[in-house]
């Protein structure tokens, strides 16, 4: 058996056990790991400096881009994004035990109820890259959904990411089991670090359940195009915002700015932005005036750049106007540039994000309700927005705590994924005995009752440890 197979079965065996973990324990680990990391805050800093330093060399050499260097930091302003995961981990703590829940309770007869229940996915494969704080958001969401999860980081944060796992491990380690409760599962959070890991690992479709990529476009196609393993996540992040022709003129500047500026290496970034032709010499002309503040290059269709080449009065910063080129409509940025189309519609407007955006998230921002109501009903993405940033499409900004990533997927689970994006559902049946054959049409057979069973209310959980 090979080390990666081993990984793969010690993850198998972890999730197994994680079966009969109690919410209490769940919590235990969660609050250790967050002192854990407290304790040793300077230990990672310096373990993430030592990465940011190599990773620097290799964008100087060209061969890191300097939006996945922005992504390495872990510290952030002040300590913020130190401080955010940290919090995270409380905030998922926080959260109720999605495990055990009853969705559909039914009689089919006397002595015969059925009950779908929420249960773990089972093992989770994660593959990043960059962001070594998603080791510590991953693993917490697996252990408060009961998930085993191999963890699989890019070699940029080889020393934070280690790091990060051996505390996890340490914290997990370090906690006393309660009296009469099964201790839990150490390889419940492992962590592998070699590229040639990858295919292995997604061979591994007998013990990975899910397999969720965070990273470049180039970096989820390939794990879509090599595994037999359900994908969860999303290639692209082009994120459209449309300015209706009734865009409030104080409203949009704000929107938009942010939508590009707030984190522009985010997936969540705007990098599309349509215009209403009657919305040109109005919010438009606010809006450009505000990006070009904010030092960002409009790559302008044909419309768009002779207006404001001649007709919009503003002054154009150098450097910050150029014609639009066709795959630039198409194009994920991650800078602080931005796509620019003219369209004549609503209807355009919904066909060109349908066409060429990612099913990310997409914005309209207007007046008018109906139209809002139109464009969120077709635009078939799995955030849309009316009069709010893009940058809201975030697990943490929902209110999930964290999140496992984005998918842009059209089944099990949509848009930021937290705790129920972890979570599928079984069907239980209790009995007496009861044979199918029992039931039917003719003499000695039994009807089916299907009747709902009330739930109480106040018992959100019935089948909780």
């Amino acid at each position: 058996m090979s080390d990666i197979e081993q990984v793969a079965r010690n993850a198998r065996e972890a999730s197994t056990a994680l079966q009969s973990i109690t919410s209490e324990q769940k919590s235990l680990i969660l609050r250790a790991i967050k002192d854990k990391l407290a304790a040793n805050k300077e230990v990672i800093l310096a373990a993430n400096e030592a990465d940011k330093a190599k990773a620097k060399q290799e964008v100087e050499a060209g061969k890191l881009s300097a939006s996945l260097f922005k992504r390495l930091d872990i510290e952030g302003k002040g300590g913020e994004k130190f401080e955010t995961m940290l919090q995270g981990i409380l905030d998922v703590d926080g959260l109720f035990d999605p495990i055990g829940q009853v969705s559909l309770a039914r009689r089919l007869d006397d002595g015969l109820d059925l009950y779908r229940v929420t249960c773990p996915v089972g093992v989770c494969l994660v593959i990043f890259e960059a962001r070594p704080e998603v080791v510590v958001n991953i693993a917490c969401l697996a252990i408060k959904s009961s998930n085993a999860v191999i963890l699989k980081g890019g070699k940029e944060a080889g020393a934070t990411n280690q790091k990060l796992a051996d505390l996890i491990r340490e914290a997990i380690e370090s906690t006393p089991t309660p009296a009469g409760a099964t201790p839990f599962p150490m390889n419940a959070v492992q962590l592998v670090s070699r590229r040639e890991d990858i295919d292995k690992l997604l061979d591994q479709d007998r013990y990975i359940d899910l397999v969720v990529p965070r990273g470049s476009n180039s970096l989820v196609r390939y794990i879509q195009g090599h595994t037999r393993i359900p994908v969860l996540g999303h290639a692209d992040g082009i994120c459209s915002v449309f300015l209706d022709e009734s865009a409030d003129v104080a409203k949009a500047p704000h929107l938009v700015v942010d939508s590009k500026t707030d984190y522009p290496a985010a997936c969540n970034a705007a990098e599309t932005l349509l215009v209403h032709s009657k919305a040109l010499s109005t919010a438009f002309n606010e809006v450009a005036k505000a990006l070009f503040a904010a030092g960002v290059k409009l790559h302008a269709d044909d419309r768009v750049y002779k207006y404001l080449e001649a007709e919009s009065g503003l002054s154009i910063p150098k450097g910050q106007l150029v014609q639009a080129q066709d795959d630039d409509f198409d194009k994920e940025f991650l800078d602080l540039e931005i796509a620019v189309r003219v369209v004549d519609s609503l209807d355009e407007a919904i066909a060109h994000i349908n066409e060429h955006g990612s099913q990310h998230t997409d914005v309209i921002i207007t007046e008018s309700e109906a139209n809002a109501e139109t464009f969120m009903r077709r635009v078939g993405s799995a955030g849309v927005y009316w009069n709010a940033s893009s940058r809201f499409a975030d697990g943490f900004r929902y209110g999930f705590g964290t999140e496992v990533g984005v998918s842009t997927n059209k089944t099990h689970a949509r848009g930021p994924v937290g705790l129920e994006g972890l979570t599928i559902y079984k069907y239980r049946i209790y009995g007496r005995g009861q044979g199918a054959g029992d039931y039917g049409i003719g003499a000695g057979k039994r009807s089916y009752k299907h009747e709902d069973i009330p739930l109480d209310p106040t018992v959100r959980n019935k089948f909780v440890i």
